[in-house]
């Protein structure tokens, strides 16, 4: 990904944080990159498209930080993302239909999103369902840390017993 785009994502992310989805506009998203307007529509349409790719790039990101970690480790260090995200922090708590959405709760987009999370975490479909509806539930109430990692370990417990 080309660093331009890299930083008009990072843009979208301190706006979306800053402003909620659907009071961000193209204009506050460019601002907040540090560049024209036009330099944004080079790259993208619309805000929906550009929210579309920070949930792509953002869920890159989470497959990294669990890759190569043991099943609880992984699921921890998830949790712990999404539960301090600033975007999905502003989200869960201004417009959580939006999240709801976002993620594809309500529509096909889960399918992909637990199925990614399958790969990652090597983990087989069900299994994948079970730690994508916890980690949903993290991000709507992220709770405590230390309750994040110890329900994260018997989580892990859990789906490698069966």
């Amino acid at each position: 990904m080309s660093r331009t785009r890299l930083g008009l994502l990072a843009g979208a992310a301190r706006a979306f944080a800053d402003h909620g989805l659907r009071r961000s506009t193209m204009q506050s998203i460019a601002a907040a990159a540090g560049v024209a307007k036009a330099t944004l529509y080079n790259h993208f349409r619309t805000k929906d498209e550009v929210a579309a790719a920070l949930l792509a790039a953002e869920l890159d990101r989470l497959a990294a930080v669990a890759a190569g970690r043991p099943l609880d480790q992984a699921l921890a260090a998830l949790a712990d993302e999404l539960g301090a995200h600033p975007v999905l922090r502003r989200l869960a708590g201004t417009e959580p239909e939006l999240l709801t959405a976002l993620l594809g709760v309500d529509a096909g987009r889960w399918a992909e999103l637990t199925g990614r999370l399958a790969v990652a975490l090597h983990l087989d479909d069900d299994a994948a369902e079970l730690a994508g509806r916890w980690l949903l539930g993290v991000v709507l109430q992220p709770g405590r840390s230390t309750t994040r990692h110890r329900h994260a370990a018997r989580l892990a417990r859990l789906l490698t017993a069966a």
